[in-house]
């Protein structure tokens, strides 16, 4: 069985956290992927009304009761869901905090829009009220799609790059690569990164609109966090959990997502030098539809013949849109630690696809 070595200055993955229907927490995250346990419930009437009134929601997620009554009163919950995941991951351990935050700490989240609710809910008030303008003006930053990030970086003292990457279902992956780009620059000398989704009414129907009666799973929501760091291997308090080999970004140019993908997988592949035989784990975005077939044939294509492990979570804590490749990663790095003698030393695979013609795929060195 061949393995694969960690090389220096590559970027590497040393903590994370996860905010999930699972609750707050990398344990609760790790605990329910590893029970298989399935969140989707039936939602209760603030969120009235939705197509098929189920979703997998972080159970009582109250932004003031988490996070606390100073600086919440106009925050929306995609925002809240990201600060919390950031504070999960700076408190799960003294060095998180001491070299996550501060000078040279960048931010790199990924989104879909930011939070649809809270564009729909202040244009429907500027149209609705008696002038144009009384609207609540402390609610107007959270239309802006980068207000997560900008919230994460205020609350933690986060002075580095600060950057918001919209891209659907692989909003994470494109975090991660920017996150790479930032390191091998010099701009960041560490980085948090990840992606986050709001459920949302708004956001239900218009997912049920663009859906062409494709019926995927309830949807989700939550935030994922890593801290990616360049890797020194002098450095013995470094804790690396996986090193980012390669990350593969393409479009989708015929409509048929299965010889994009392919072509992504087989590039970062050749990229990383590694053979799919060393291939222990894949977790796909499990996207509705056409383009969700279209993954699962490009992976058989690529890694039929080795037939690893399926970690795809989609299933469990439902779709989760621009969160979905950051909760990816984090079932990745819950499979390596709870299955060590199996993971250590072999690759775990990321793919995503999303309708809006975007593919890619990253490859981890698990450890």
């Amino acid at each position: 069985m061949s393995t694969v070595t960690t090389g220096a200055g590559r970027p590497v993955i040393t903590a994370w956290s996860a905010v999930s229907s699972y609750g707050i927490g990398r344990s609760a995250f790790t605990e329910g992927l590893r029970e298989r346990r399935r969140t989707v419930t039936e939602l209760g009437p603030e969120h009235d009304p939705t197509p098929d009134g189920t979703g997998c929601l972080v159970p009582s997620f109250d932004i003031r009761e988490v996070l606390g009554k100073k600086g919440t009163r106009s925050m929306d919950r995609v925002t809240g869901l990201a600060v919390t995941a950031v504070g999960a991951l700076l408190d799960d351990g003294e060095r998180n905090r001491a070299v996550g935050t501060g000078e040279g700490a960048a931010f790199a989240l990924g989104t879909t829009t930011g939070s649809a609710q809270s564009m729909m809910d202040f244009t429907r008030d500027s149209l609705t009220g008696d002038q144009p303008f009384f609207v609540d003006p402390a609610r107007f930053p959270n239309t802006v799609m980068n207000c997560a990030a900008g919230q994460s970086a205020i609350w933690y003292q986060l002075k580095g790059p600060n950057a918001t990457i919209a891209g659907g279902r692989t909003a994470g992956l494109h975090a991660l690569n920017y996150s790479r780009r930032l390191l091998g620059s010099g701009r960041a000398r560490t980085v948090l990164c990840g992606a986050a989704e709001e459920f949302s009414q708004a956001r239900s129907w218009l997912e049920h609109h663009a859906s062409d009666g494709d019926a995927g799973a309830p949807l989700g929501e939550g935030c994922a966090m890593l801290l990616v760091e360049p890797h020194t291997p002098d450095d013995a308090t470094q804790p690396v959990l996986a090193e980012l080999l390669a990350v593969e970004l393409g479009v989708v140019l015929d409509g048929d997502t299965h010889p994009a993908l392919v072509s992504c997988l087989r590039s970062a592949l050749h990229r990383a030098d590694v053979d799919p035989a060393q291939v222990v784990a894949v977790a796909r975005s499990g996207a509705p539809g056409r383009e969700g077939r279209g993954e699962a044939d490009a992976v058989r294509q690529v890694f039929g013949a080795v037939d690893p492990t399926d970690l795809t979570p989609t299933d469990l804590i439902g779709d989760t849109g621009a969160a979905a490749a950051a909760f990816q990663t984090a079932a990745l790095l819950s499979y390596a630690a709870d299955h060590p003698d199996l993971a250590a030393g072999r690759i775990g695979v990321i793919t995503s696809v999303d309708r809006t013609g975007t593919v890619g795929c990253a490859l981890l060195g698990l450890r």
